[in-house]
């Protein structure tokens, strides 16, 4: 039997391991435990326990219609005891919310449909879910006007009157959340196509790789959703002609299911990109549900991938979807660390650092390079923070430590890492994260940390509320940014730079929306609770000085649950467009991707640069791009390093860098890792898609032709301006 079959075997196995009770995102199951602990309820207080979990099971499920008669019947059933209606009204409020999203934001799926503020066709058809949220939340805040959950109820009543179109103006005065739809940032409104070129994926949580897997240089979409057994893979082939093929049969990525990450690659230097794929994220809590086997999925180079996990000595059971490629040690091969979840109480899980062997096999080094960390990590990022040339580690964790791992360099045939938390500056910064990634954002030439405090104990509406009421709060949930000092420590620039806002970012990823040189960041955002319907955030780097939300005016901010993010210029027009695995948790909680089409911020130029490693990896991992350009008459200088950008979603292996009103880029200057080979272009015309290989003079310029997206009937759901 070979490696592949073998794998699916065990992800068989493992689907019908993990259907139990105990697991708590399986939910057929659960429902079927409540029924009977309803039955065995001694007392009215246990039966009506037993019948809200019950409830709340079926929603997770995806079975509103139940969940809502049985609270309905719950709620005659208490009568007019206070206990036991405040918990029934805010379960069938959140109830009858979903059912609203199930009648029109699912199965009348639209471009505006969740994008907050709602408007046009995002605004309802069926108002009746919306209309009974609306009764019953008020009933719930004339009820209890104390409850922990009020805040909850609150916002989500807000929200509700926006789905009917009636926000603000027929929200009583007294629960009104003013200024939801205030315009922000200015920007043109972005527009989700998804639905239109048939890419939409209705999943539940899952990965996003946006990239050319089959070298004709347009980009294509690869998927992932974390349910073993139920969610496949899928895979978008990029026709180049302004529609998509899904090709997840004919590739044989849609036999493999799970995975809640997944990754871009090129382990064998063959200069096909391979897949990784992360599963057992958070299911290590309380069980053994989270021991489930990542997989590496070779490009065969031919339209088709083959699992060779078991074969590359990659096989590991542990929980984790944090994970980064990188050339630690110089010897032109992409080796491979991994993140893994160790909670309190459970199973220890140490993470994972495999040297690449350079025959299509790795080692795990781990604990001989003594990176053998045991934490609960959420997310993991890869780059040269002190410019020394060697990749360094930032592991963000739910245990509340960060870590930062100096890499200083072979001694013998080992890579030193040296755990530089402290010195760094980091020591003090105590409190949970998720989603993390180094990156340049003031154009300093070194590299800065950007990380989210993340919760999962209460509903994320409750602190949105909080934050559009202008009360004050803990930090829970808010974005934290580390600027370099260039001397080995980072400053929290939180506060000054205007990003220290709510966001509880899961996926995130960068990239220069408005081609000014500037790194923008949008945050995929969301926790299990479904009371968290709040917006996805972008934030828009305003000259390196400061972050602006630009979420209500670019029309990305989705209601719904966001993991993945890819940040690519997928129509070649020369902006950069934002794809968005979305759907939370639950199987009842999945929601179809978004792809958000950029019409084009302004007149900026840009250069796109696809780089081919040749002592250095193929990818071209870890090199260091520095652009240097006039602008108004001002010296300008860009900095990039080559990755695909934040810890939760990928972003394509060419670089995209905007130079705004520059007519022509005096310098390029590309450092590759493994050989140092520095290489400088000059007198480089803007506008166009390079290929510069290590080690050879000049460039190649390769075919970049505009794409017009269109309807599978030929009609056009969305073109760009003409530049």
């Amino acid at each position: 039997m070979g490696g592949q079959q073998k794998m699916l075997l065990s992800l068989s196995d493992i689907a019908k391991k993990i259907n139990t009770y105990q697991n708590m995102y399986a939910a057929q199951a659960k429902v079927s435990h409540f029924d009977s602990l309803m039955v065995l309820a001694k007392n009215p207080n246990d039966k009506l326990n037993a019948v809200i979990k019950k409830a709340i099971s079926l929603l997770e499920y995806g079975d509103e219609v139940r969940a809502v008669s049985l609270l309905e019947q719950s709620l005659k059933f208490v009568g007019a005891n206070k206990e036991g209606r405040v918990p029934v009204l805010y379960w069938l409020g959140t109830a009858y919310m979903r059912l609203a999203e199930r009648s029109n934001c699912l199965k009348g799926h639209t471009a505006d449909a969740c994008i907050m503020p709602l408007r046009a066709s995002g605004i309802h058809k069926d108002k009746t879910g919306s209309q009974k949220a609306i009764e019953t939340f008020e009933a719930f805040l004339t009820e209890a006007p104390d409850d922990k959950n009020y805040m909850d109820g609150l916002w989500l009543l807000n929200i509700a009157y926006m789905t009917l179109g009636e926000y603000p103006q027929k929200v009583p005065k007294k629960w009104l959340i003013p200024n939801l739809d205030a315009p922000d940032y200015p920007m043109k409104p972005f527009v989700d196509i998804a639905t239109d070129l048939k890419i939409m994926v209705d999943n539940r949580a899952g990965g996003s790789i946006v990239d050319d897997f089959d070298n004709d240089s347009y980009l294509d979409i690869v998927t992932s959703a974390w349910d073993i057994g139920i969610d496949a893979m899928h895979y978008f082939k990029n026709n180049g002609d302004g529609t998509f093929t899904d090709l997840s049969d004919k590739s044989g990525l849609s036999v493999f299911t799970g995975g809640l990450n997944i990754q871009q690659t090129d382990y064998n230097n063959d200069g096909y990109l391979d897949i990784w794929v992360l599963r057992g994220a958070w299911q290590g809590q309380g069980g053994p549900w989270g021991e489930q086997p990542n997989s590496l999925l070779r490009n065969n180079g031919n339209g088709t991938f083959t699992d060779v996990t078991i074969e590359a000595g990659l096989l590991s059971f542990c929980p984790t979807q944090a994970a980064t490629w990188n050339d630690f040690n110089h010897d032109g091969w992409l080796d491979l660390f991994i993140g893994n979840e160790s909670t309190t109480g459970n199973k220890k899980y140490a993470c994972e650092l495999y040297l690449n062997n350079q025959n299509g096999t790795f080692k795990n080094v781990a604990a001989d390079w003594k990176v053998d960390v045991k934490m609960f990590v959420k997310g993991v990022s890869s780059g040269d923070y002190d410019n020394d040339g060697w990749a360094d580690l930032f592991l963000s964790t739910m245990d509340g430590q960060k870590m930062l791992l100096h890499n200083k360099g072979l001694q013998g045939d080992k890579v030193v890492f040296e755990n530089v938390t402290e010195t760094a500056g980091f020591g003090k910064e105590v409190y949970r994260s998720f989603g993390t990634f180094f990156f340049d954002y003031d154009n300093d030439g070194s590299l800065d940390i950007f990380v989210c405090n993340y919760e999962f104990e209460r509903a994320l509406s409750y602190y949105f509320a909080k934050e559009a009421l202008h009360q004050s709060q803990d930090d829970a949930g808010k974005a934290y940014l580390y600027h370099n000092n260039g001397n080995g420590t980072f400053t929290n620039v939180s506060e000054s730079m205007g990003i220290h806002k709510v966001a509880f970012s899961m996926g995130n990823n960068f990239g220069d929306l408005n081609n000014d040189g500037f790194l923008d960041i949008y945050l995929a955002t969301g926790n299990p609770n479904y009371q968290s319907i709040v917006p996805n955030k972008l934030f828009m780097n305003v000259g390196g000085k400061k972050f602006a939300d630009a979420t209500v005016s670019s029309r990305t901010g989705n209601l719904q649950k966001g993991h993945g993010v890819s940040i690519a210029d997928i129509d070649n027009d020369g902006d950069q467009d934002i794809h968005v695995e979305m759907g939370g948790a639950y199987r009842g909680d999945g929601y179809p991707s978004s792809l958000y089409m950029n019409p084009g911020q302004n007149s900026n130029n840009w250069i796109y640069l696809k780089l081919e490693g040749t002592k250095s990896n193929r990818a071209a991992i870890g090199t260091k791009i520095t652009v240097k350009f006039h602008e108004n008459g001002q010296e300008r200088m860009v900095y990039r390093e080559l990755n695909s950008g934040g810890s939760f979603g990928s972003s394509p292996l060419r670089r995209e860098i905007g130079i705004g009103q520059a007519t022509v880029i005096d310098e390029i200057t590309i450092h590759w890792p493994a050989s140092g080979i520095t290489q400088v272009l000059k007198n480089v015309q803007p506008n166009q898609l390079i290929k510069i290989k290590e080690g050879q003079e000049g460039f190649a310029q390769a075919p970049l032709n505009k794409l017009t997206f269109k309807k599978a009937d030929g009609s056009i759901p969305m073109c760009a301006p003409a530049k």
